[in-house]
């Protein structure tokens, strides 16, 4: 990736050009004789090297020096500032810890090594003292270090002395840190405690919803603060995708564990070998003890709910019990009573109504294998609430680790 910074690198050049000097041979004078050391030459009067820089990228715009200073023994001085707009290859793969590292390769264009020979003028600590003095940017870079190494470029047709000033940058990644990362971390942070939500009161998975809604939201926003990947892909990008992609393996498990606790009322029993496993082992390393089940069954009875036969039967004997106490000669044989059709509709209402009651009753107290299925579910949901807070920790923990070591390695190559 190339990027442009035309803000960073202006006021370095200044510095960094500020005394080209060359010595022009028989072009001296005596200083006692012409009471003068140091004189102000018009530019078009004497030679000028060919000095440019390899990184250039737009058109020097600066203003014009018309003259150059003289001295005595032929040694010219130039204070031509130039504006230079440079590109810099990025390496982003730290972003916004990164440190880069810019070169300014100064030379001829014309003349070749045995003509003009660079040599380099003041010392690099002296150079960077300086250019910190009057290095301004937007707040983002900070020069570190500026070094400088001479080299020679070999073609065919011969080979030209150059110049290399290396200039470190680092990025100040306080508003990246700010605005980005403890913003994720905090969505991250509220994604792990909403799994202290009750399945059985609170819709979790709703809840997960909106906080991937409002993080992709939260990337949209902060897309502009984010460099254009290049060769490599910036950890931060890595960061913010796996975040991410934890938030929907959240959703997906809370999905999951619903699904369990609603939907157990369809299942069958469950089966042994989950029982032994999830109840019995699992329950115990999540310190989620098993609830004791009741063993107690409730019988439900109808009165009514005899044959008509018997009940007219025992009608009868209650009429025959009457007439003798009351002194009444009874027949010879007992005459069956017509039923009633109301009291025959009664009954037929009473049995329904016992039928309904023991529905209802088994749908709101349940069925045996409820309980279990519901135990399972929240044995397998603390289970993975464990495991997706291990992921957590170690994921931002290699990704910060990763950082620290390619910032290192980076700053000892400098």
């Amino acid at each position: 990736m190339k990027d442009v910074m035309p803000t960073e690198l202006i006021f370095i050049c200044f510095m960094l050009l500020h005394g080209v000097e060359w010595d022009i041979e028989d072009l001296s004078w005596d200083e006692e004789e012409c009471g003068a050391k140091l004189v102000s030459v018009p530019r078009e009067k004497l030679w000028v090297p060919d000095i440019h820089i390899s990184e250039f990228m737009e058109k020097d715009n600066s203003p014009k020096t018309p003259y150059v200073y003289l001295y005595n023994t032929g040694h010219v001085y130039d204070d031509q500032p130039i504006r230079l707009v440079s590109f810099c290859r990025l390496v982003i793969y730290t972003f916004p810890f990164d440190i880069q590292n810019c070169s300014l390769t100064f030379g001829s264009y014309l003349h070749f090594g045995t003509d003009i020979r660079m040599i380099q003028g003041s010392t690099s600590e002296e150079i960077l003292k300086e250019s910190q003095d009057v290095f301004e940017t937007d707040g983002e870079w900070t020069l570190v270090d500026i070094s400088v190494a001479p080299s020679t470029l070999a073609l065919d047709e011969g080979s030209y002395s150059q110049i290399v000033y290396y200039i470190i940058l680092r990025r100040r990644p306080l508003l990246y840190v700010v605005n980005l990362l403890i913003p994720s971390c905090f969505l991250i942070t509220v994604d792990i405690f909403s799994f202290l939500l009750p399945l059985d009161s609170v819709d979790r998975s709703s809840f997960k919803m909106t906080l991937i809604l409002g993080y992709s939201v939260f990337l949209t926003i902060m897309n502009d603060l984010l460099p254009v990947p290049g060769e490599t892909t910036p950890l931060i990008n890595v960061f913010f995708a796996t975040t991410l992609a934890l938030m929907v393996a959240s959703l997906l498990e809370t999905l999951w564990i619903t699904n369990i606790q609603y939907s157990s009322r369809q299942y069958s029993a469950v089966p042994h070998w989950i029982d032994v496993l999830v109840l019995r082992y699992l329950a115990v390393v999540v310190c989620l003890p098993r609830k004791k089940t009741s063993n107690r069954t409730t019988f439900f009875s109808n009165p009514y709910t005899t044959e008509p036969a018997q009940n007219s039967s025992i009608t009868n004997i209650s009429a025959i019990h009457l007439q003798r106490v009351s002194g009444d000669t009874p027949p010879a044989k007992p005459q069956p009573t017509p039923l009633n059709p109301a009291l025959e509709e009664l009954r037929k209402l009473s049995r329904n109504l016992s039928a309904i009651r023991l529905q209802m009753d088994k749908h709101f107290t349940g069925s045996n294998t409820v309980p279990q299925w519901q135990m399972v579910g929240a044995v397998i949901d603390r289970l993975l609430f464990g495991f997706y807070v291990v992921f957590v920790v170690v994921s931002f923990i290699t990704i910060v680790c990763i950082w620290i070591l390619t910032n290192s390695y980076a700053r000892s190559r400098i």
